[in-house]
């Protein structure tokens, strides 16, 4: 196993997709693992979660199978790129708590910031892990 971190991404978020692109592009040691939840034969259960708790925020796993979630997934995704510098940046305390909010506040409200607004549904409600 090469890989220094499993990304958990919502396929159907624009957004999200592009970002995943991105970070596919810069990935050329294949440091990262991905894995659609938006994809049909996804099912939460196989990882002990449910599906809303993976749509309520990004998750992470990392390959002692610990888990990660939110801002964390990134910084994890950005070191696995080579992109350290910015991963110590986003840890500096009034930095990180910037990103933190700013992540909550996306994650909350992504489905209409996205324009996936479904029978008047325009956030995930945030779960409890």
């Amino acid at each position: 196993m090469n890989w220094t971190v499993e990304a958990f991404f919502d396929g159907d978020c624009p957004l999200c997709l592009k970002e995943v692109q991105l970070l596919r592009k810069l990935d050329r040691k294949q440091r990262i693992r991905w894995t659609d939840i938006a994809e049909a034969g996804f099912d939460a259960s196989n990882y002990g979660k449910t599906h809303d708790e993976f749509m309520a925020k990004m998750h992470g796993r990392l390959p002692d199978g610990a888990w990660i979630e939110g801002v964390e997934v990134f910084r994890q995704l950005y070191a696995a790129v080579g992109m350290g510098p910015l991963v110590a940046l986003s840890r500096i305390p009034g930095i990180s708590h910037a990103a933190d909010l700013g992540y909550r506040y996306f994650a909350k409200n992504r489905l209409r910031l996205t324009g996936r607004c479904q029978d008047e549904v325009c956030s995930v409600t945030p779960t409890t892990v």
